[in-house]
């Protein structure tokens, strides 16, 4: 699987909203983009699961559609990002084939390990503080979380990419990253600001240093 060190999770107050976003950050040197577009009918998902699809082609950038196995499927996204609540991974394997990434979101030590045992690609594990753009937000987890759940992976021996989410800015990047995870998902801290390319590298620089 491509290396996951820097996600952008989108956002917006409309699909052309997500798109001009995405747009934006591809163009900034952002190359994993997941569309996280919520409250829409799925004719208005899919139609900007395509467009997003022909953004992240013109840049390289994989593709990661939120929830919807059927949309990633339809729009040729590289992969899926599944909830809690979602179809169960291994179903969505079957569906998707063995090439497609499929993530997982994790709260817990013990969705870490159901992950695992589901055959996931990558966990999305959060959040770390609060944060506006989630619904039903599950219990905060802050550094000491990470550390627990990362130091008890490695006790059992369990790898898998952990890519850390949640409320995140720049100044908590360095010591996330110290937890021993492999990557950070930002959604409003590269979303409508400026300077976008010199923001994006100093966070790379920010991960790769501790990675």
């Amino acid at each position: 699987m491509t290396e996951v060190s820097l996600q952008y999770i989108s956002q917006g107050n409309s699909p052309q909203e997500h798109i001009q976003h995405i747009g934006e950050v591809c163009e900034a040197g952002v190359r994993w983009v997941q569309l996280r577009l919520k409250n829409e009918d799925p004719a208005t998902i899919l139609k900007t699961a395509l467009k997003c699809r022909e953004i992240c082609d013109q840049y390289g950038a994989i593709m990661i559609v939120n929830d919807s196995v059927s949309i990633a499927q339809a729009s040729q996204a590289d992969g899926v990002h599944l909830g809690l609540n979602d179809m169960n991974p291994k179903e969505a394997r079957n569906i998707l084939g063995p090439n497609f990434i499929i993530g997982g979101t994790a709260n817990t030590l013990q969705d870490c390990i159901q992950h695992k045992n589901d055959g996931v690609d990558y966990i999305g594990l959060g959040p770390f503080r609060y944060t506006t753009t989630k619904e039903k937000l599950s219990p905060i987890l802050g550094i000491e979380g990470y550390r627990s759940i990362t130091s008890e992976l490695r006790v059992q021996q369990i790898e898998m990419p952990i890519v850390a989410i949640g409320g995140i800015v720049e100044e908590d990047i360095a010591g996330i990253m110290e937890t021993g995870v492999s990557g950070i998902a930002v959604s409003g801290m590269l979303t409508n600001q400026v300077q976008l390319e010199e923001r994006i590298q100093n966070l790379k620089d920010l991960i790769m240093v501790k990675s």
